[in-house]
């Protein structure tokens, strides 16, 4: 609406200036303003443009003949910062050309004036001046549009990555627990209210220590005020032993320094282990397995072997998908599958 207003301010001043009679004057500076309206009311910004400000042009062109000193004559610069602001670099070069060419017009026919080349300079000036001016403006929209939109893919990948993490943790604690539960309902019917007790006391641990994980994970405080800790390699001991106190059969050989594996590497190996442990204790539930971790040389190696007879699931679950993302997004590869034993899970994660 700026372009139209200001438009509609110099016709008037044209109208003031001219040496044209006023009953041609005023309805050629009229139908210029209507026309600048309609356009600033229907805003195209394609060639409908052009072709609707041809009108003020000429109308331009009327008022202002044979007058370099007519302030009329601004509207070449309105039309070219109007056209250069709304449409590409092709049109406001066309919209140029075409204002450029009535100046010329007008400078071949009153050679004697050089107000004409200020007119010429001003106009090329303006059309340069906001076609930079628009691309900037293009320019900023599309960096604020990316920088959207990769916030908004930072916040699902974050909620991707606590979804995970939380899987893995209620997932070990259910399965953990729930073998627990059941060593103390048969302890009770075994009438051994010690060992029941025992069992429902290493749930109820093993429980607080989930929820500190999960409260980690989310980024909560816990109430002394301190973020608790996420695990790392180092805790892989004292994860296969809470699978042994529930009952399962685990074994651990352990190669390398665990320290060394690093906190990225330490979560992802203990998530994994974590998840392959919580897999086999749910499908092979009394079977062995057989877990080795390596720390030696550029990677840290991870396998996970039960011996139970488990078949390949027909869809990869989440479990699964969770770990390989996780060796995935540290630069490593991850198989699980069937083998000659029974079940294999196999990570290896460069250091």
């Amino acid at each position: 609406m700026g372009a139209s207003a200001a438009l509609a301010l110099f016709m008037v001043l044209g109208i003031v200036m001219t040496r044209r009679p006023l009953e041609v004057a005023l309805p050629a500076a009229v139908l210029a303003v209507a026309v600048g309206a309609l356009l600033a009311w229907r805003g195209p910004q394609d060639w409908r443009l052009l072709a609707g400000l041809a009108v003020p042009v000429v109308a331009t062109a009327v008022l202002g003949h044979d007058q370099s000193a007519n302030l009329v004559w601004m509207t070449s610069c309105v039309l070219a910062a109007w056209t250069a602001l709304v449409t590409g670099p092709r049109l406001a070069g066309a919209a140029w050309g075409g204002l450029v060419a009535v100046l010329v017009t007008q400078l071949a026919l009153d050679r004697g004036e050089s107000g004409w080349f200020a007119w010429i300079v001003g106009t090329t000036f303006t059309s340069v001046a906001c076609t930079f001016a628009r691309r900037l403006r293009v320019t900023n929209e599309r960096l604020t549009a990316a920088q959207a939109e990769l916030a908004e893919r930072s916040r699902a990948e974050e909620r991707h990555r606590i979804a995970g993490e939380v899987h893995d943790v209620i997932g070990h604690a259910l399965t953990v627990s729930l073998l627990h539960i059941e060593g103390a309902r048969l302890a009770v019917d075994d009438d051994d209210p010690a060992d029941a007790r025992e069992r429902l006391a290493e749930a109820e641990r093993l429980t607080r220590h989930s929820l500190e994980e999960v409260r980690a994970t989310v980024g909560l405080m816990r109430a002394d005020g301190d973020t608790a800790p996420l695990p790392d390699a180092r805790d892989l001991p004292a994860l296969v032993e809470s699978f042994r106190r529930a009952g399962a059969r685990v074994e651990l050989h352990v190669s390398g320094d665990l320290a060394a594996a690093g906190q990225a590497r330490g979560l992802a190996v203990y998530r994994i282990l974590q998840e392959a442990l919580t897999n086999a204790t749910r499908h092979a539930p009394g079977e062995p397995v057989q877990a080795r971790v390596e720390v030696i040389g550029s990677e840290v190696t991870l396998e996970v072997l039960s011996s139970g007879a488990a078949a390949a699931p027909a869809l990869e679950g989440s479990g699964l998908r969770g770990m390989r993302e996780r060796a995935d997004s540290l630069g490593g590869l991850l198989t699980a599958g069937p083998v000659a034993q029974g079940w294999c899970v196999d990570a290896r994660i460069p250091r």
